[in-house]
């Protein structure tokens, strides 16, 4: 769950998941749809899909216990370097440095290493490392690195003053700590999608996106891209028709939500509508759920956004 996420965001999930998966054969036996559900809101959703395979092997393979050498966990899903070696120091004591984005952020700036910060720079990092490296005590040394880079070596503003490596830092001496690493652009892709609000008999439409890509195997209602130089209702009418084969009627506008994730900056514009014919098909990855079922399945945060407009419209119209 840390994996480009901050400890504080961290905290409630992690709470809860140990409530729904207390051990690693509740983890392994749940279903995909119930883990990524209790991820819900995490993003990055592969990491939840690599925890869960991870997961099935470490007690189908291991009787349940995480393995303690570098080798097999570096077989799992999900498990490279800076997991493995966080794993390894942290539960085993093994004698592996840690390098995530804060550890690699305070080595820059105690070496005074200009220039972006990257994993390709992470072996001659992984070498200084070894110089200073306790052997009797791993785990405590890499999260204090960690914790150091989280809470006083951040990103913007360091705290050098209270710092226990300011002595030792050339950035510090030098005064270039709020250059180094050199600060990342970060450049989001806009899109405008839309979405079909299709409800029948007290029930709406969802549908299951495919196992691999973005937001694999989360749930969320029919839509898409607008594609250049069209319209919202034309884009709605093609998508519907390119992925559940029908047409549709009585297109009118609920509601308009924004959200951003990994790279993507997106406009989700929702319109209710009906089918106009009888030609569509369920398949095995579309449902019919009702308002308050719909939120035991995983939903991208757009969709859960407009999931909440529709409850709060439900409550206001009775």
């Amino acid at each position: 769950m840390l994996q480009q996420t901050t400890v504080s965001a961290v905290i409630p999930y992690y709470e809860r998941w140990l409530k729904v998966f207390p051990d690693m054969r509740s983890l392994a036996r749940a279903p995909l749809r119930r883990v990524l559900r209790e991820w819900q809101g995490l993003g990055y959703y592969q990491r939840a899909g690599n925890l869960h395979r991870a997961a099935k092997i470490i007690e189908h393979e291991h009787g349940g216990r995480v393995p303690d050498n570098e080798p097999t966990l570096r077989r799992l899903p999900g498990f490279g370097p800076y997991t493995t070696a966080a794993v390894l120091s942290l539960a085993y004591g093994r004698p592996l440095p840690v390098v995530d984005a804060n550890v690699r952020r305070v080595l820059m700036r105690v070496l005074g290493l200009r220039g972006a910060a990257e994993a390709r720079i992470d072996e001659s990092l992984g070498a200084f490392l070894e110089t200073i490296f306790p052997k009797d005590s791993p785990g405590d040394f890499n999260q204090a690195m960690m914790e150091l880079g989280a809470l006083v070596c951040r990103s913007r503003n360091p705290q050098c003053l209270a710092c226990p490596l300011r002595a030792s830092c050339r950035a510090a001496r030098e005064g270039t700590q709020e250059i180094i690493p050199r600060p990342r652009k970060l450049r989001l892709e806009k899109i405008e999608a839309v979405v079909a609000i299709m409800e029948k008999d007290g029930r709406f439409l969802i549908q299951k996106r495919p196992a691999g890509g973005l937001l694999a195997d989360l749930w969320e209602f029919p839509g898409g891209k607008v594609e250049p130089g069209e319209s919202l209702p034309a884009a709605l009418r093609r998508e519907v028709r390119e992925e559940l084969g029908v047409e549709i009627k009585d297109v009118r506008r609920l509601t308009t939500v924004r959200h951003a994730y990994t790279r993507f900056q997106v406009t989700l514009h929702a319109y209710t509508c009906k089918m106009r014919d009888s030609n569509f098909k369920m398949g095995s990855r579309r449902r019919w759920v009702t308002l308050s079922s719909i939120r035991r399945y995983p939903l991208p945060s757009g969709s859960v956004k407009i999931v909440d407009f529709l409850a709060v419209h439900k409550d206001t119209t009775g």
